[in-house]
């Protein structure tokens, strides 16, 4: 059972232990009396009305009166004045806090291992107190004074006799601390206050001693012990996994035993009357005292631990008090909060309205606690959607990665990706982190991403996702619970290298057929593998009438490269129009067509569909009436400018009556052309890659035959291109490519594409 026992004094005066050891040239002195406390400082200095800078990545160390101290990887320690914001590198390697402006620095790999200890006044500067530690065979720990640290002698039974030790110049002291027990073991303190340190220490079951932990308020002028109090369990003051306080009111430490919830104990310091406040199940606490008000908080980073999963969410810094029922909310996270000067703290962590950095708290004018934000790093701290990283165009044939950024990491996100056009939708939810090899979804800081092969792989889209409009929405939930989910969603259009025809987008190549009375029919085809010919895929279906109106339509590949063929056309006047085949699809009618412009009257042929320039899209070559062939390369960016400016690539192309592109069909480096001349011989011309052909080679006669000759792309699904020829009569037949530009076609098969009766006077 806890007990309070005000002025409990087993020694009749405080016992002052003197020893005479040689520091440098002079000998200890022996004080008179008991050294007295510090005097109280001024007030912090107020704030900026804008806070200062933090560094994002910086730790907080301690809190003073004139400034704080910070720690990062980079610069180490470093002391900012709250006053102007200027900084002060301390060159140590660790580092304890007094909650005012002296920072104590050790030289061992811990403060508590270190055998000299200096004590460093930031406010005023000049050289610190050192302190040997080792040659007076005492172990720290903590400082509570400008010249003075709480350390203690290790007996030989593992033992620990707390002393005070001061220099004074040359001269250093020892008074031991009375009324803490010759059996007591693990002693540590919190900081001082007000002349005053809580120690806290462990004690076996001896004879002559109460066993169990203890806490023990201790009068550092007297060097006594002032009250006593038995807890249950370990009590670290000022660290994560517990912690202990005092105020001028109030004492405070966490409890927590085996399995059972941890709480709080606080005990009235006039009366001894303790009340337990129950916290949850919260295993590693941090916090402090203000008043009656005890502060407490899971810490953590704001990223976590980098192990994903939602897990349990986070304790915010909150506070409770013993005549209150509910606690209150002061912080929305907490990663570390330190005691700073005239009973109050200073927090690194964050809150919603007000983001990352460093806050004070302390009492307000209506004795509540409050934090007020002094120095930021200007991150925010509820999780925060900070837009897409990919464009708006996406070729789904390089499987490209879908990425969005976040404020942090360490979020569970809700992803669904739908085809708008079909309906077909992925959806996946997982965890981010860092932890480790990392999340495969993880692709840098802060950025979410998904592959388009897992799309592919784990949907039913699969793997002949289809070009056109995509959605895409997702929500992210932080893992720690701080801060609200944040939602997103946006859209993007997806593109494939396409069949030249294919309008569909199912994979395999379209028709176009104009008819006498000006009517276009569109026809969907599909390889019959069982009777080794192109058939029709279903029904033709109406597009529209009145193309009557246009004298030449060519299909010229995807020229503006949004994943399906486009087709020009030119009116009686010599405009040329584009249609845009990628917003076809399962639609009737094609969108609205855009002007190119005009004079295009000059042509007698042109064709396009073949990339002349080695660059992966499609181009368009023409030739005019003096029988000069012009290419014009396709910029594959803009409807409204969909060419680069002409130029031209042969002369005596007027001996030809239908060129055509069709592809790679000879396997160069490039699309290569067909063109027949007026005695019906089809010629194939090479493309070289820099818009050029190499000599052309004869391919065969009789193709005069033929109405029209179609690069309808790979129709038989051999992953080569093919041709097309239609006749007169509604007679079609495939060229199947071989990929051998000295024999480019097999042998004709009859294509049962585009029979029924009618005759066309135009297929594209």
């Amino acid at each position: 059972m806890n007990s309070a026992r005000p002025t409990r004094r087993r020694v009749s005066a405080a016992a002052t232990v003197v020893l005479a050891v040689t520091l440098g040239a002079g000998a200890l002195a022996v004080p008179a009396t008991a050294a007295p406390a510090p005097a109280p400082a001024a007030a912090p200095a107020a704030p900026a009305n804008a806070p200062l800078p933090f560094p994002k990545d910086a730790s907080l160390a301690a809190a003073g009166k004139t400034g704080f101290l910070s720690y990062t990887w980079q610069t180490g320690y470093q002391w900012t004045r709250y006053g102007d914001g200027t900084t002060t590198k301390l060159d140590v390697s660790q580092v304890d806090s007094t909650a005012s402006d002296v920072i104590v620095s050790g030289d061992g790999e811990s403060m508590r291992s270190s055998k000299i200890v200096k004590l460093h006044d930031m406010a005023v500067g000049g050289a610190p107190v050192t302190i040997d530690l080792g040659a007076l065979k005492l172990s720290y720990v903590k400082g509570v004074s400008r010249d003075t640290v709480l350390a203690t002698a290790i007996r030989q039974d593992r033992t620990e006799e707390p002393r005070l030790v001061t220099r004074t110049g040359a001269a250093v002291t020892q008074r031991t601390i009375t009324g803490i027990p010759a059996a007591a073991r693990r002693v540590q303190s919190t900081v001082a206050r007000d002349g005053s340190v809580l120690v806290s220490y462990y004690v076996w079951n001896e004879e002559g001693s109460s066993p169990g932990y203890h806490l023990a308020l201790v009068d550092l002028a007297t060097a006594s012990v002032v009250s006593t109090h038995d807890t249950d369990s370990v009590v670290h003051p000022d660290e994560r996994w517990g912690f202990s306080a005092f105020s001028d009111t109030h004492l405070a430490w966490t409890h927590w035993k085996d399995d059972s919830p941890q709480h709080l104990v606080v005990a009235d310091r006039a009366t001894g009357a303790e009340t337990r406040l129950d916290l949850g199940d919260g295993d590693a606490l941090t916090g402090g005292l203000l008043g009656s008000w005890a502060m407490y908080a899971q810490p953590s980073t704001l990223e976590g631990n980098g192990l994903g999963g939602s897990g349990q969410p986070l304790i915010p810094l909150r506070a409770k008090s013993p005549v209150r029922d509910a606690p209150i909310t002061i912080l929305d996270y907490t990663e570390r909060i330190v005691p700073g000067p005239d009973g109050t703290f200073l927090a690194r962590g964050g809150t919603l309205d007000k983001g990352e950095g460093l806050y004070r708290i302390a009492l307000g004018t209506d004795g509540m606690p409050a934090a007020e934000l002094i120095a930021s790093t200007g991150e925010p701290t509820e999780l925060v959607y900070l837009g897409a990283q990919f464009p708006q165009t996406l070729d789904l044939d390089t499987a490209p990665l879908l990425k969005w950024q976040l404020s942090r990491n360490n979020a569970d996100i809700d992803l669904t990706v739908t085809h708008r056009r079909t309906g077909k939708t992925f959806t996946k939810s997982f965890s981010l982190y860092t932890e480790s090899a990392g999340s495969p979804y993880l692709c840098a800081d802060d950025v979410v991403c998904v592959s388009w092969s897992t799309i592919v792989d784990e949907s039913e889209m699969g793997a002949d996702a289809r070009i056109g409009e995509y959605d895409w929405s997702f929500k992210a939930t932080p893992q720690n619970g701080v801060g609200p989910a944040v939602e997103a969603n946006g859209s993007f259009y997806g593109i494939k290298t396409s069949a030249p025809h294919d309008l569909k987008d199912n994979g395999t190549p379209d028709l176009l057929a104009r008819d006498a009375q000006g009517v276009l029919w569109r026809t969907d085809t599909r390889y019959d593998t069982s009777k080794k010919r192109l058939v029709a895929d279903g029904e033709r279906i109406r597009v529209g009438g009145g193309w009557q109106g246009y004298d030449r339509i060519e299909a010229v590949g995807d020229i503006v490269v949004r994943g399906a063929a486009d087709f020009v056309a030119r009116d009686r006047d010599g405009v040329l129009w584009m249609y845009d085949g990628a917003g076809v699809g399962y639609n009737v009618t094609f969108p609205p067509r855009t002007r190119i412009g005009g004079g295009w009257n000059t042509y007698t042929q042109f064709t396009g569909g073949s990339d002349l320039t080695g660059d992966g899209r499609a181009d368009l070559v023409a030739t005019d009436k003096a029988g000069d062939l012009w290419l014009y390369k396709s910029m594959g960016r803009s409807e409204e400018r969909p060419f680069e400016k002409r130029r031209k690539i042969g002369r005596g192309w007027g001996i030809y009556n239908q060129i055509t592109a069709t592809g790679n069909i000879g396997g160069g480096p490039a699309g290569d052309l067909v063109a027949r001349d007026r005695s019906g011989v089809l010629w194939l011309y090479l493309g070289r890659g820099d818009g050029t052909f190499a000599p052309r080679t004869r391919i065969g006669g009789g193709w005069n035959a033929y109405t029209d000759t179609i690069g309808i792309g790979d129709g038989n699904d051999d992953g080569r291109p093919d041709l097309l020829a239609y006749g007169p009569g509604g007679a079609a037949y495939l060229y199947a490519g071989t990929g051998d530009y000295k024999a480019p076609f097999a042998g004709r098969t009859a294509a049962g594409v585009l029979g029924g009766g009618t005759s066309y006077n135009l297929v594209f």
